[in-house]
């Protein structure tokens, strides 16, 4: 198993990394051997990140690998305890939507990791937050999106500029990358 400061603290701008089909290279503030960590393009707090594998055929929690699986949660483990150290959560909710009736709205298998706070108002609410209100919708661009990409033969040539598909800009999500990945390096070395 990789040492994970060695992974977090590698140049992880060395090779392009896709969620789905967009490029996100520069959103992603940790990576390991099949899994990274980037920050959202539309947090509903701060801190609401996401944990991918970096196979973007991963459609489903069960089309892990045995060794993507364990990669998996030993990175989501790790930026749990990172996220609620970092941002002073009181807890988290840790979110998979294991497909389009459950919310999922991009055909890549993700974790989101969002901080919660005892003040915060949200309750269970936080889960509808995750979700459109059109599940038919939904479902019909999952759909087309998967089908987009089985057609692709797997070759990221239909990826979208970033510009074309941003809600932040890409120097503040870069900025915040760069930020986490320093941190977690810190957190890392003081936490092994």
């Amino acid at each position: 198993m990789t040492n994970p400061m060695e992974m977090s603290l590698r140049t992880l701008k060395s090779t392009e990394v896709y969620f789905y089909k967009y490029l996100v290279t520069s959103q992603v503030f940790y990576q390991s051997q099949h899994t990274y960590a980037l920050v959202n393009l539309k947090p509903l707090v701060p801190g609401h990140i996401l944990v991918v594998p970096l196979r973007t055929s991963i459609l489903r929690f069960s089309d892990l690998t045995p060794d993507e699986s364990i990669d998996y949660m030993n990175t989501l483990q790790l930026i749990h305890k990172f996220i609620k150290y970092i941002y002073k959560a009181d807890a988290l909710n840790i979110a998979i939507q294991d497909g389009p009736e459950s919310g999922q709205s991009v055909p890549h298998l993700h974790t989101h990791v969002i901080p919660r706070y005892a003040t915060d108002g949200y309750g269970d609410r936080i889960y509808t937050l995750l979700e459109e209100e059109n599940l038919e919708k939904r479902y019909e661009e999952f759909k087309r999106r998967k089908e987009a990409f089985i057609n692709s033969s797997h070759e990221n040539k239909l990826a979208k500029k970033d510009e074309e598909r941003m809600e932040r800009s890409e120097e503040i999500m870069k900025n915040e990358a760069e930020w986490l990945s320093q941190e977690l390096a810190k957190f890392i070395e003081t936490t092994t």
